[in-house]
């Protein structure tokens, strides 16, 4: 049964199922390696999870599949900005957060379309309630990051 989790005339996302995601947490009697892992990227995905996104504009379809137990840190906000923004563990980055990190972990499942994911994350916010000005900062903050960091087209 496929899920889908957003649509408009321009892109649709959909899943295979609703994404089962939680929070790792540190135990007493963990070594030290496990709980820097856990510091580092405190999120898991507890199934496999199927991804469908079609750019309708482009009429392309990329499939890719985001392996159980990936884990990832969340969204990448600076701490001077959860005031303003929400913190990197609020959970209505959760979902965006974790598709943009695979997309930014594996550019060749969009045909290494920087703007696309940049896109796919803006929308998936959407989806989590995000507000259209704290969407808008984000989106663009993530876009030129990417860009500084080398990402192109």
């Amino acid at each position: 049964m496929n899920i889908c989790w957003y649509e408009d005339e321009d892109l649709k996302i959909v899943f295979n199922k609703v994404p089962n995601l939680s929070m790792r947490f540190i135990m007493p009697c963990m070594k030290q390696d496990l709980i820097d892992e856990i510091n580092k990227k405190p999120f898991i995905s507890n199934d496999e999870l199927y991804v469908i996104l079609i750019d309708k504009i482009f009429q392309i379809t990329y499939e890719f599949s985001i392996p159980k137990d990936y884990t990832w840190d969340g969204a990448s906000i600076p701490r001077i900005f959860w005031r303003l923004i929400g913190s990197k563990t609020d959970n209505r980055f959760l979902v965006p957060s974790l598709i943009h990190d695979v997309l930014c972990e594996n550019h060749n499942y969009i045909d290494d379309n920087r703007y696309f994911s940049t896109i796919v994350f803006e929308r998936l916010l959407y989806v989590s309630k995000v507000n259209s000005f704290n969407r808008w900062m984000i989106k663009h903050a993530v876009d030129n990051y990417q860009k500084f960091c080398g990402w192109d087209n």
